[in-house]
């Protein structure tokens, strides 16, 4: 979401950067962004104005910008949490969009250019067994609370960590998200686990309205899920309060929930950001599409599953043509391999297997000379090479 700032209300090139810099913040800050955003804004601007050296905002150049960004790409960001350089380069992406939106700020008609941003990676889930195992090596009721919640609402974990009990409404069996991202308020709904852990815990604790759900920073909530993940035997590493918001995602679709409903429940501004995670379940998606389709067509000749019970007569030249269907129609003039019936009507049937066009016989009223020497298939006057066995029938 694009926060409107305007443009500075005074001459940028007579202070130092850093006053400038720290302006710039002041004034995102008053038109609604989020303190995260802020500390990022802050980072891109300290990062490239560091490299710089604080020189004047108006005598920064484009070519400061591209060595920076060529350095950065090289060697990386100080105190970088994850090194490689699809990491840099999608630090990079935001990096040089915030400077943008800070030049354009200022009123200074720089031309930054721009990061391409890495292609996302698919999500990491946990598979319901490693879910399971987690949920018993809980310790108390706030590990209990901890995993059902984020696992059976999807909600982020500082969205989780902001809930207050008053933001609970167990009768309805809904919680009111606060805050959201983007400043947006949302419901989310209270799964059957979340909903006893939740009545034991206000049941023992009788918390007051404005207690917090989660007690923890952070930082506590990180550092608490590890060490779930070690008691459960599962590697640390695939444990985090966002893996936890994906398997949701990805379990409510493989449930049935429809995308756009999900979209709604995780806050996902764009359906495209829900759709990810469509990925995931292609595998359910697979055996579904083959259940439906290997099953047997009762009638005969071949019946399409879009317009059952009503039977699709082949038109003769196309008999024959088929793609291993339990059985098919064939044309009149059979191949003599047995193991067939011919039934009322000229359309035979063929055991269950799939068939290669150069099994078929030669159709009728076809000239020889129209037909492949190899594999005797019909081709057209002017091919040089067979259709069906690629067998060379003219040379150039």
């Amino acid at each position: 979401m694009r926060i409107e700032l305007g443009r500075a209300s005074f001459d940028v090139c007579k202070y130092d950067s850093r006053f400038v810099v720290e302006e710039f913040l002041a004034a995102l800050e008053a038109a609604g962004a989020n303190e995260k955003t802020v500390k990022s804004y802050r980072a891109a601007l300290n990062d490239f104005f560091d490299f710089v050296s604080w020189k004047n905002v108006c005598d920064v150049t484009t070519e400061d910008i591209v060595k920076w960004r060529l350095e950065r790409l090289r060697k990386g960001f100080r105190g970088e949490k994850y090194g490689g350089r699809r990491a840099r380069q999608a630090t990079l992406y935001y990096y040089t969009l915030f400077l943008s939106r800070f030049f354009e700020w200022c009123g200074i008609s720089i031309k930054v250019p721009k990061v391409r941003r890495p292609k996302r990676k698919e999500p990491e889930v946990l598979k319901p067994e490693e879910i399971a195992r987690m949920l018993e090596a809980s310790r108390d009721l706030l590990d209990l609370l901890i995993v059902s919640l984020l696992v059976e609402t999807g909600l982020r974990a500082e969205e989780a960590l902001s809930l207050r009990f008053s933001d609970i409404d167990l009768v309805r069996r809904e919680i009111r998200v606060r805050n959201a991202k983007f400043g947006e308020e949302r419901v989310v709904f209270i799964g059957p686990l979340t909903l006893e852990v939740l009545k034991r815990i206000i049941e023992l604790r009788k918390p007051l309205p404005d207690e917090r759900v989660i007690p923890l920073s952070y930082s506590g909530l990180y550092k608490r899920l590890k060490t779930l993940a070690k008691r459960a035997g599962i590697d640390p590493r695939k444990v985090r309060p966002h893996i936890l918001r994906h398997t949701f995602a990805t379990e409510a679709l493989r449930r049935g929930l429809d995308v756009t409903i999900v979209q709604r429940i995780l806050g996902h501004r764009d359906l495209k950001t829900t759709q990810i995670y469509l990925h995931l379940i292609k595998e359910d998606i697979k055996q579904r599409y083959l259940q439906v389709f290997s099953a047997p067509v009762a009638s005969t000749p071949m019946q399409s599953p879009y317009l059952a019970p009503h039977p699709i007569a082949i038109p003769a030249p196309y008999q024959g043509y088929a793609y291993g269907y339990p059985q098919y129609a064939t044309p009149p003039h059979s191949p003599s391999t047995g193991g067939h019936s011919t039934p009322p009507g000229g359309i035979h049937t063929y055991p269950a297997q799939h068939y290669s066009l150069q099994q078929y016989p030669q159709a009728q009223g076809v000239d020889s000379a129209h037909r492949c020497p190899n594999c005797g298939a019909v081709v057209p006057s002017n091919a040089r090479f067979c259709p069906n066995c690629g067998y060379m029938i003219k040379s150039s």
